[in-house]
């Protein structure tokens, strides 16, 4: 059951469009916050949706994704879909009058995100792209340093996320017709956090890099496996971001100064749960523990910025922008074309 609500504001009634791993996350987050309520699940199968309802404590359950968005009790919706029906379900959720939690990324390429962004601001709801670490103390704390110059004039940006799966043609890591592949499913953390962390160092909410080169491998299934991609942003600042599905490398970011440097070990999950994760600040030849203290896990926070917003009637977070999301799409797009893979346009699909 849901915490006691000491919220001041009203619980946000929360509908979950997809029964998937990450949904069962997000559902854990949300009877965790003090913002959200979950009202109904929806998915293609009655059944499944059922089972998810009873282990999340739900108390409806739909067969279908267009019943649940046509509940009038359901204020917003979190869409945990493949990649490829994001654009559309975001589309039909804001005409439904739906406030949007969309997965990352937010669509498959930057032609979709304007088709996205346009149905928010046409139907008034709220959107925002779940990049889960934007709305962390941590990443709060890293922007802070970054802005004093603690580290002196910000020159170059390494970012990584990897992991190493199975090989399975039809999972949704590397089937190309479910939008598998590395780049759109983890690069978008090292890119948003490049363009997040180059913005800081100019006094801007993001920047939007001028340059962008990328390389890779494209795997027997068509998906990109492994990536490298260089970012140059105004001022001379450098990113090196990279992402991999099949190798085994520690994922980290670092930040390079003119004057030091800062270490993150988990910049994308920031520790998951509540206690303290820290950030290695070197300067001057040594090494300090920079702690951050997180009274609640990474997606309740991210759950919790959705309620707060819609309570006080914004369209957008300033944990990531709608500019901000249109930006980060851009670069991918770039960065697949690179490796002359195109972005797959989503499908219109009846579930």
């Amino acid at each position: 059951m849901n915490s006691k609500n000491n919220s001041p504001i009203p619980r946000l009634n929360w509908g979950i469009l997809s029964t998937g791993r990450i949904a069962g996350t997000f559902a854990k987050s949300v009877l965790e916050s003090k913002t959200g309520r979950l009202a109904a699940v929806g998915s293609r199968s009655r059944e499944k949706a059922q089972d998810f309802a009873r282990h999340h404590h739900i108390p409806k359950a739909y067969g279908s994704y267009w019943a649940l968005l046509a509940d009038p009790e359901m204020e917003a919706v979190y869409i945990a879909t493949p990649h490829p029906s994001h654009a559309d379900w975001a589309i039909r959720a804001a005409q439904a009058g739906k406030h949007i939690l969309c997965e990352k990324p937010l669509t498959m390429n930057a032609t979709e995100a304007r088709r996205v962004i346009k149905a928010a601001r046409e139907n008034r709801v709220f959107l925002l792209e779940a990049i889960a670490y934007r709305c962390h103390p941590q990443t709060a704390k890293l922007l802070e340093l970054v802005r004093r110059k603690v580290i002196g004039e910000l020159r170059l940006i390494q970012g990584t996320f990897l992991f190493n799966a199975p090989f399975d043609p039809q999972s949704r890591i590397f089937n190309k017709k479910l939008g598998g592949g590395g780049i759109l499913d983890i690069g978008c953390y090292a890119v948003s956090m490049a363009r997040l962390v180059a913005g800081a160092a100019q006094g801007k909410p993001f920047a939007d890099p001028v340059e962008v080169k990328g390389v890779g491998h494209i795997g027997r299934s068509g998906v990109d496996e492994w990536a490298a991609a260089l970012l140059k942003f105004k001022g001379d600042i450098v990113a090196e971001v990279s992402c991999g599905v099949r190798m085994e490398r520690k994922t980290v970011l670092q930040l390079h100064g003119s004057k030091g440097f800062i270490t993150l070990s988990s910049p994308w999950a920031c520790g998951w749960k509540a206690g303290k994760t820290e950030i290695i600040l070197h300067k001057n030849g040594q090494a300090q523990k920079l702690e951050v203290q997180s009274d609640q896990g990474l997606y309740v926070y991210e759950a919790d910025a959705v309620a707060k917003a819609v309570r006080k009637r914004k369209l957008e977070s300033p944990a990531m922008t709608w500019a901000d999301s249109l930006g980060n799409a851009r670069v991918l797009d770039l960065w697949l074309k690179a490796l002359r893979r195109f972005p797959l346009k989503g499908t219109v699909q009846s579930w």
